[in-house]
């Protein structure tokens, strides 16, 4: 009798816990942030960007960063919560193109 009860508690404690990560889960975002970090290593090691660029690019993925944990605080990331991350990811992405592009070399 014991072993079932506690076998019903260890189950549902284990679905609390697995619908709890999939609502703060965000694949797509860690994806992103791994892909534009290694975009601007990329600009840096060719020297694309200079070294103040690179710093500012880092400051956004940053701050991008810090939404998405202040994002998943609550436990759930919403809708919007995810369409604002998006937004930030699209403003930062076109920031690196712009300055990879832009005919500054590092000296």
């Amino acid at each position: 009798m014991k072993i079932k009860i506690l076998g019903g508690v260890l189950i549902a404690a284990l679905a609390f816990t697995s619908v709890a990560q999939a609502q703060t889960h965000t694949p797509v975002i860690n994806h992103r942030e791994h892909r534009q970090e290694r975009r601007i290593n990329q600009g840096v090691r060719s020297g694309e960007l200079t070294r103040n660029e690179a710093h500012h690019l880092r400051n956004d993925e940053r701050k991008i960063g810090r939404n998405e944990r202040m994002a998943k605080a609550d436990g759930r990331v919403s809708r919007a919560e995810r369409r604002n991350l998006r937004h930030e990811e699209n403003r930062t992405s076109r920031a690196i193109y712009r300055d990879k592009h832009n005919d500054r070399v590092r000296g």
